[in-house]
């Protein structure tokens, strides 16, 4: 029994070895089984963004059994919100909400 894995957008996106395989080969790949694309995903993971797979939804109607994915983050955006939270416990002061309650 093969395994069908679709490449998300995210891992394209997050991964430059994906974006080349998607660009080279398209975005889908067949496997033996899902412990060869999970190998897949860890070789595609090692020093660049981390994929992984993860199963599709029984309900999505497609001809894929997996998907490749990745968490699509903007790093500046996310170093910017870590900042200001450290900044923020430093300070001792408290959340409130928007309502000053």
């Amino acid at each position: 029994m093969s395994v069908v894995v679709a490449i998300k957008p995210s891992a394209r996106k997050r991964n430059a070895k994906v974006g080349t395989i998607v660009l080279e080969e398209g975005s889908r790949r067949e496997f033996a089984d899902r412990e060869a694309a999970e190998r897949w995903a860890a070789d595609l993971s090692t020093g660049d963004g981390h994929v992984w797979i993860a199963a599709a939804h029984p309900e999505d109607g497609g001809e894929v059994d997996c998907y490749l994915l990745s968490r699509a983050t903007n790093a500046k955006l996310e170093a910017a919100y870590d900042k200001r939270r450290r900044r923020l416990r430093e300070e001792g002061s408290t959340q409130r909400s928007l309502d000053g309650a």
